[in-house]
This record gives structure tokens, sequence and C-alpha cells, in this order.
């Protein structure tokens, strides 16, 4: 029998010698994904991933070039997206990854929710992805501004408005937002230290986290299998999972440089914040619910105001998600054991159709 030590190279003997590289590889093979009908959803967790090593690797090369003052903000991705090397490329490769990654979770999010992944003892797990998907939308928040151009400018100024309309602590959150009473240079310097150092100092440490339990706790088989005939069907994660992870990584590679090459990130015009708005200012599609729901409330409801009801009803809905494993656990009983499924699909289709309607609706202001 061969000797394990002649399996391997110099170079990786050395590194075993200092990291324990076979106790890795021995806990990396010991690893099984179930198989079942449902498997295909487990591969989106590992686009995301993914994803987002595409957007810290695109992030870096972009703050190569990138000056984060209104004066010069515009004009350095001006430059970089017409002077160097590729630098169009980039730029749209971050932009059309950020969208794509968080496409990704929230299919990754909500068919954990169908599957009820979130079960004893994943209720941590559940809880630091859902800490993950807030924090990617507040990557897509405060990324949107960085370019100082005339669409991000304004629809930033929609957005931070709309925490002021909470009572007692609504204008503080306003003013701590932008850094001032309005969307200002200090706004755009605030939101580019948030983007590039506190935001991914936070997901590393969550991100972390939400590795280790699951491969602390493995997979979860959803309930419409754990007692069929696949209770019990396993795929070694390697190298037969991994493999076909990578060949959806290059699949998920393929669609985003075509994306990017043949619909370019585009920059528009630079921020005037002395013009009036342009008329049909909108959000990124994964805000697109929210802000049109927000357009087509009354102003009053039920003697509150509009957009309070609205803001109070999106913090309620997030708290549900968020406490899901516990709600679902205290209510899955009789007819309330498919609470969760329907409160994913309700939401779903309420997203979809809302979205659409923030798309297609003619603009009234």
């Amino acid at each position: 029998m061969e000797n394990p030590s002649q399996q391997h190279g110099k170079l990786w003997l050395w590194l075993d010698e200092r990291i324990g590289l076979k106790d890795i590889e021995k806990l990396a093979r010991k690893k099984e994904v179930p198989m079942h009908r449902h498997s295909v959803w487990y591969y989106f967790g590992g686009m995301t991933l993914f994803l987002f090593t595409v957007q810290v690797t695109t992030g870096i090369l972009l703050l190569l070039y990138y000056r984060p003052s209104a004066g010069e903000a515009f004009e350095s991705v001006q430059f970089l997206m017409t002077e160097v090397q590729f630098g169009w490329l980039i730029r749209s490769i971050h932009a059309w990854s950020a969208n794509l990654m968080i496409f990704a979770m929230f299919v990754h999010l909500f068919s954990a929710l169908l599957l009820k992944a979130y079960r004893p003892p994943r209720e941590l797990t559940w809880l630091s992805g859902g800490g993950l998907m807030a924090l990617s939308l507040a990557f897509g928040f405060t990324g949107y501004l960085l370019p100082w151009n005339e669409l991000a400018f304004f629809a930033t100024r929609v957005g931070t408005e709309i925490p002021g309309v909470m009572p007692v602590f609504g204008s503080f959150i306003r003013r701590l937002m932008r850094g001032g009473d309005d969307v200002t240079g200090a706004t755009l310097t605030r939101f580019y230290g948030i983007h590039v150092a506190v935001l991914p100092a936070i997901v590393t440490v969550v991100l972390g986290l939400h590795l280790f339990l699951v491969q602390k706790h493995g997979m979860s088989r959803p309930p419409s299998v754990e007692n069929g005939p696949d209770a019990k069907r396993v795929m070694p994660f390697l190298p037969n999972f991994l493999l076909r992870d990578v060949v959806g990584w290059l699949c998920a590679l393929i669609v985003l440089a075509a994306l990017a090459a043949y619909y370019p990130a585009e920059l528009g015009k630079k921020a005037d914040p002395f013009q009036p708005a342009p008329i049909g200012i909108k959000p990124e599609w994964y805000f697109m619910a929210m802000f049109q729901t927000l357009k087509l409330l009354p102003s009053h409801i039920l003697g509150i105001e509009g957009e309070l009801f609205g803001v109070l009803t999106f913090g309620i809905v997030g708290v549900v998600l968020v406490l899901m494993p516990f709600l679902d656990s205290a209510v899955a009983r009789g007819r309330w054991r498919h609470f969760a499924a329907a409160f994913a699909v309700v939401l779903i289709a309420y997203s979809l159709v809302l979205t659409y309607l923030g798309y297609t609706m003619n603009p009234t202001k």
C-alpha cells in the first residue's frame, strides 16, 4: 500500500505540518449531502458565496481608482470606464454580480423557508442567514450612491427619507444615515466607509458563523422526504457535490460575463443637488416592491400616516421572517402546520406583483 506521505507533494506536506491539511481533508471527505427531489436548492447557497467572492474581487479593483468625494467620485468612475483598460468591464461585472448575488440569496432564503430548513437544531443557521440577507441589502443600498450620478443621488434621497417617518427616532436615523439634513458629500463619504469597511467586517463574522453552523449541522432534509425512500440517500461532498457546485459557478460566470459585455453598467449624468429630481426615479429591483407599496398607500390608514403604516408593516414582516423557526414550532399544529409555506408563497407573490407594477406603471411625479 502506498505511503500517505507519497500521495502529496512537498508543499502539501509542509502546509500539513503547520495547519493540519489532513484533518481538513478528512473532514471534507466525511461530509455528506442529502439526495432527494429537492436537492437542487442546495446549490444556491454556494452560488451566493461564489458571487460574493466576485463582488469582493471586483470591488478591490474598483477601489484602486475610486475617489470618495462629491467633487471627484463621478469623474473617477468616468475615468475608470473610459481610460482604464477593461475598467468598464470590471465595473459592469461588479454591478451585475451584485444583482445576481441578491437574486441567488433570495432563492436560497425562500427555498430554505419552503423546505423548513430552519427546524431544530438549525435555528441559528437561519438567523445568521437572515443577517447575511440584511447585510447584502445594505451593501446594495450603500453602494448605489457611490458613482454620484443623478439617478443614485435622488434615489438615495428618497430611500433615506423613509426612516424619517418613524416617530421619536426617525429624524435621528435619517440624519445619521445622511450625515446631515440632506444628501451631500458627507453622505457619500459615510456610505463609502460603511460599504468598504463596516459591512465587510460584519459580513466576515456572520458569514464565518453561518458556514460553521452549516458544517456542524449539515444540510437538512425537507419534512416531505424524511420518511420516504430518499430519507437516507446521500452524496459525498468531496468531490461529487463540490464538482456540481463548480459547474454551477461556471454557468453563473458565463451569464455574468455575457450580461456585463452586452449590457454594461451605465454612468449617466453627474448628480446636481440643485436640480429637480427626474421623473420616474426608481430604486434597484430588490427594493422595488417596498417602494411601490409606499407609493400606492393612501395618506392615512386606521388613523396612521400611510408611509408610517407601510414601514411598520415591513418591520413586522421582517420580524416574522427572523422568528420563523420559533413561530413555526409554536403554531405547527392542525391547520397551522402550513403557516411557513403560506407566508412564503404570499410574500413571493406580493413581491413579484408589486415589482412588476413598479416597472410598468406610469410615474405620477
